[in-house]
This record gives structure tokens, sequence and C-alpha cells, in this order.
């Protein structure tokens, strides 16, 4: 009996299990378990440090959406992580700009940084260390250095010249590019997390007093004042431009990040976890509606029918996204209409079994005005790193804990990135850019406006299996993340379902049909990127009923990562996707 194929073993343990982008912030996640720290403090501890790890990934003034349950407990939290558009950012004065779209760098975009909140919140409500303690690795990564890896360096290749001559800041910092392994440091953001554990040892008053303290020494003290005055000079983007940002230190003061109750689904077998419309996690939940019927044997076997149903499933699900989604504090969004199974048979009754469709077809609401803007340019296969540095925007990472008692985290830092904002010196990072994901349409529920979260493309996944096991997941990858991921839980439903690690490793699709989330917000009706190892005779089955599908590398889509634990034996299991070089997973005995 042949066995089955997986590029590395899945990995499992009874002390708890990490997953992360960068096997280094893994390793500092596994210690601050093996150490008696919970699911929380290892979350934090490696979100941390991934913004020193993978700056073009994520980092402090970006975001981080996270999905935290409990041990015991039915109840998924989600942290939304997401920053707020700052009191002066509206539609008319984008639009005063000559802006028809919000730009993808610079200052304009920049929205409240919610990550470091978040992690802070986190820490606060659920953890059992202090910040000082899970920021040690980070700090120290920051301080001595850490080998520069390929991933970041072929990024920072791309970024020289703009570096060195739009934005000398962070030239100062990253340019020249260092050679392979070269130790990478960033002494001004070390200061910053000397500066919050200082704050933390002071206050005194227990725990959560301290974090809160900690965080408090951000948002309101000195990187908030080097901030404001930042925000206010005229900074080029990458075309040149010069232009102010809205952002303040009063919109920093102001800001508190939110915990809500996940948003979830009964579906075939499982029951599924996801953020609220400002993220894109109920297109998840709405895609898992749309094909509840699916033979996930099929799809395993890349069966070409099941392949199509599904391509045009995500299409309608998707085009609804792009028609309803927006901050639930603002907007009032049809959820319980679009998760719902009468209205998910409404929508299957709409796709040809035998021929793609071309349309942007949402069933309730409407595109914002000027939407979609359609592009004929050659379909990018998956908008892989190089692709995302030249245009300005970097990617996203991922990170996974499980404990020994049960607590379970999944989180998707993203955006503050060295390629689409300078550096700011004082603080040896930049602003974060999500603005860009607002509409200027003022009808259009994820329309621009003060105080609002941009609808985010960032959405971790929680889920009870079928069999018990309780799971957490997600990819970087942008609008493709819900599409990767959503293709990986269905490996592990249905009859004979797949192990974790090798459903992480199989090839997926993904479409391009529907906007793109990010500036300068262009569709591609019709496409599809296939991973080449689907097999030749499916994808020209698909290419005879009018998808437009491009072949994508062998191993190009996404980075699944996952850890699960089963509440009967304890036993967990991680997994970590070998399309990256530096992604990991670390089960403890």
């Amino acid at each position: 009996m042949a066995m089955a194929f997986s590029t590395r073993p899945t990995l499992r343990g009874f002390g708890g299990a990490v997953s992360a982008g960068h096997y280094l912030a893994t390793q500092i996640g596994a210690q601050m378990l093996a150490e008696g720290g919970n699911a929380a403090d290892a979350a934090c501890a490696m979100g941390l440090a991934e913004q020193i790890l993978e700056p073009h990934m994520n980092g402090p003034a970006g975001e981080v959406p996270i999905l935290y349950r409990e041990a015991g407990s039915d109840t998924v939290h989600a942290i939304s992580g997401q920053g707020v558009a700052p009191a002066a950012a509206t539609i008319e004065a984008v639009s005063a700009l000559g802006r028809d779209r919000v730009p993808g760098s610079g200052l304009v975009g920049a929205t409240v940084p919610g990550a470091l909140d978040a992690w802070c919140l986190l820490l606060e409500r659920f953890g059992t260390r202090s910040f000082a303690e899970v920021s040690a690795g980070a700090r120290g990564l920051a301080e001595r250095g850490h080998p520069l890896e390929s991933f970041l360096r072929d990024t920072l290749v791309l970024l020289e010249e703009r570096f060195l001559t739009l934005w000398p800041s962070s030239g100062a910092l990253y340019a020249p590019t260092p050679t392979l392994g070269a130790p990478m440091r960033n002494p001004a953001w070390a200061a910053v997390l000397g500066e919050m554990a200082e704050s933390e040892r002071a206050r005194g008053g227990g725990r959560e007093a301290g974090v809160r303290a900690a965080r408090d020494a951000f948002y309101r003290g000195r990187p908030a004042e080097v901030i404001d005055a930042f925000a206010r000079t005229e900074v080029p983007d990458e075309d040149g431009r010069r232009e102010r940002g809205f952002l303040t230190g009063e919109d920093l003061a102001r800001y508190e990040g939110r915990i809500e109750e996940a948003l979830s689904i009964d579906a075939m077998g499982a029951r599924i976890y996801k953020c609220g419309p400002w993220s894109q996690g109920p297109v998840f939940l709405q895609l898992t509606r749309l094909v509840e019927d699916l033979d996930c044997s099929a799809l395993r076997a890349a069966d070409p029918g099941a392949l199509h149903d599904w391509i045009e499933s995500a299409k309608l699900a998707f085009a609804d996204r792009e028609a309803n989604y927006g901050d639930p504090l603002h907007v009032k969004v049809p959820l319980e209409r679009l998760l719902s199974r009468e209205y998910a048979r409404e929508r299957r009754a709409s796709i040809d079994p035998e021929r793609a469709s071309l349309e942007i077809r949402p069933g309730i609401g409407e595109l914002p005005r000027g939407w979609p803007w359609v592009s004929d340019e050659e379909l990018p296969p998956a908008e892989p790193q190089a692709f995302a540095a030249a245009r300005g925007r970097g990617d996203t990472t991922h990170l996974d804990a499980v404990d020994r008692e049960g607590n379970l985290v999944a989180a998707t830092p993203s955006g503050g990135w060295i390629m689409s904002s300078p550096v700011i010196p004082e603080l040896g990072i930049p602003l974060g850019t999500r603005g860009q994901m607002f509409c200027l349409d003022p009808e259009h529920p994820n329309a621009l406006a003060p105080g609002k979260r941009p609808r985010t493309t960032l959405t971790p996944s929680q889920a009870v299996l079928p069999d018990g096991r309780q799971i957490a997941f997600g990819t970087p990858g942008g609008d493709q993340q819900d599409q990767w991921t959503h293709q990986f839980l269905l490996r592990l439903l249905g009859d004979e379902p797949e192990e974790i690690q090798r459903a992480i490793d199989a090839p997926t699709v993904n479409i391009h049909h529907v906007p793109s989330s990010f500036y300068p917000r262009l569709a591609l009706p019709g496409a599809v990127a296939a991973e080449a190892r689907l097999p030749a005779a499916t994808i020209e089955t698909l290419q005879t009923r009018g998808h437009r599908v491009v072949r994508s590398g062998a191993w190009e889509h996404g980075r699944v990562m996952a850890v699960t634990r089963d509440p009967q034996s304890g036993l967990c299991e991680a997994g970590a996707s070998p399309r990256s070089t530096v992604a990991y997973s670390i089960a403890l005995p």
C-alpha cells in the first residue's frame, strides 16, 4: 500500500503546539509554553517576534485579528486588532487630494495602529505573564539581531532603490541590502519595547494593570507624539507624490481595541468560527454554506466538476463581500440572510454547472460606485511576495498556539509593511496603509469615515472538527486567505479526512474574479490561479468551461499553518506549509 504524500510529518505531542511564519518566532512560542505560559502568552511572544523577523509581512503599526478560545469554553472571542480611520480622514479630505481611491503607500492610508494594542489586549485579558516577559524574545532579536533570511532579503533587493531615493529613513535601516545571514537589528524599536516594559514595572497594581500601562506607554506616550509629528510631514508615496497623513496623537490616545464574540455556523459536521464583517471572515462561512452538499472526496481528487462548483461558489460569496461588508459598528450588514441555508440555495441556483461566469454578481446590495475596475493585465499566479513588493505593499503572516489545557489561538498579523510607508526614525517602524481598503462611495457599507474600521482581508479561523478536535488555522495571502484555508478545511471533512500536514501540502486554486482589496483595486473576471501540481486534464477541463486558468508555481499558494487539540486525549498536532522557507511548527511532548 502506497503511503500518502506529505512534505513533512504532522507533529504530535501532549504539551501543546505552536506554528508561525518564521522558525525563530515558533521557537520563542514553544519556549513560552515549555516554561509554563499559556497559549495567549505564547501567541503574544510569537506575534511581537514576527514584527521584527518579518517586517515585510507585518509590523507594530499594522493589524492583527485574533481568535481565542478559553479551555473548556464553547465561546470563541474575536479581538479585532484593526485600527480605525483617523478623525480627519474623510471622503472629502481624500477627494480634495485628487484621489478617487485611497492610495496603497505613503501616509494618506494610515489608520490607527491596531496590532500592538491587540497583542496587549490578548495578554491582559487571557494571558498569565507580564508584557516584559512576552516581549523579551522580540526585544532580544531587535537588540542583538537575527540572521537575514532569503525571504526578507529578496524583498529588500526589490526595495533598495526606493529606500535610497525616496525613503532615506528606511534606507538607514535596510539599505544597502545586507548579505544573506547578516545580523538584522532594530535598536529604535528595541528601545520602545524597553520603554513599555519599564512603564509596566513602574505601574504596579497587578499583572493586568501592568500590561495596560505598557500598552499606554505606546498609545499615550513618546511613540504617539513621534507618530503625530511624522504624519504631519509630507512624505512621498512609491510614485514620488508627496502628501501628509491624517493620523494624530489624539487618534492614538482615544483608540481602544475590542473583544467581540466570533461569528459561527454549524456545517458539514463541523462548527466554524470567524471574525465579523470588518474582516472578510464571513465569506468563509458563506462559501461553506454554498458548498455544503459538495463531495469533499471529489474535491480532494481534483475532480474538475467539484472544482468548478467550488470556484463558482467562491465568486458568489466574494461578490457579496464586495457589496455588503463593512464595520458593523457603523453599518448594518445582513449577516443572518447572507449565512442562511435558504439564501445559499437561491445563490446556488444561479450557478451554471457547465460554464464559468464572467460577471460579478452580488445577490444583496450593490458594488461601490465606479466598481469594478476591470483589468486586462496578465494574471499574476498568486501575488507572490516579489509581485506584492513591486506594487508597494506587503503580504501577511500567521501564527497559531494551543497549550496542554486547551486554550487555543489563531492570529493573522499584517500591515505596517516596510514597502508601503517610510520608517519613522525614532521608532524603527513604518505606519500602516490599511485605509486603502475603504471605498469613497458614501452610500457603501465600506465607505471611509472617521473612527471606522476598514474591511480587512485578514481572517484567522477556528473550528471544531467532526471528530471533536479543536483546530486553529490560517494563512497569509490577502484576498486568497479564505480560499486556500477553505480548501484546507474541506480536506479535513467528509469521508476519509486527510491528516493535517497532507491537507496543508495539497495543491489549491483561487480566483481573482472580484476587485482586489488592495490599491488599485483591479478585478480579473473569470481568472483562476491553479498550482501546477493539479492534473493537466483537470486544468484543461476548467478551461473548456470558460475559466481563465493560469498555472502558478507548483508550491506557490499561501502558507497555511494549523494546530489542533483533541479534548478527550489531550493530543496536540501541528503543521506548517512547505511553501515558505521559514514557516515552522513545533509540538511539545
